[in-house]
């Protein structure tokens, strides 16, 4: 990752992150640590032979909860939070493109809505349903997949946002999936869902 792309991934999770679900946020993590490829002394040899080199996400599947979507990239919108994809009919996930891409070392991140206001169902609409060892696989503009396994799901409350472990430094490829949870109420959805997934393989 650039230094560029670094301060603008601190910039957005250090940052009062309003990632919106049909208008609603997401969260308001408070603290962060820089993020994204470690010092080359805390990778494992193992986490070094699997990285892959950076290539853009153009598609995301997920099997057990039918999911296959285009992936948009996503910035940093004028306030410094982390760009949302937009609310429309055509629901795209999207890849902060300040992140590692799929398959480098760190937590590459992709958002998506679990409805989309009038639209009815988001993308990720069943992103809570996802169990350990789920298979999540992003397909790469070099023509390559990189292969996910989900090691955790969990639902938090949007005040106890985990910034630290979901942009925190990590020593191998892994992936974040965020979406809103809970029941939707007057003021939105309460909680965020985030998936954790680690690097299993890439094929072409």
């Amino acid at each position: 990752m650039t230094s560029l792309s670094r301060r603008a991934f601190v910039t957005a999770a250090t940052a009062s992150l309003l990632v919106s679900c049909a208008g609603q946020e997401t969260g308001r993590p408070t603290t962060a640590r820089p993020s994204g490829t470690p010092p080359p002394s805390r990778s494992s040899a193992k986490a070094a032979a699997r990285a892959l080199g950076r290539s853009v996400p153009v598609e995301l599947r997920i099997p057990a909860i039918g999911v296959d979507t285009p992936v948009m990239r996503l910035g940093l919108a004028a306030d410094g939070s982390m760009q949302v994809p937009p609310i429309e009919a055509d629901d795209r996930a999207g890849w902060y493109r300040h992140s590692p891409t799929p398959g480098q070392v760190g937590p590459s991140v992709i958002l998506g809505h679990v409805t989309v206001g009038a639209y009815g169902d988001g993308v990720f609409r069943r992103l809570a349903e996802l169990g350990r060892g789920d298979r999540v696989v992003a397909r790469l503009e070099n023509g390559t997949s990189a292969e996910f396994a989900v090691t955790s799901v969990r639902t938090v409350a949007k005040a106890d946002f985990p910034t630290e472990a979901v942009y925190g430094d990590v020593d191998r490829p892994e992936l974040r999936l965020i979406t809103c949870g809970g029941p939707r109420g007057g003021s939105g959805y309460p909680d965020n869902v985030i998936v954790f997934a680690a690097l299993g393989s890439a094929s072409p």
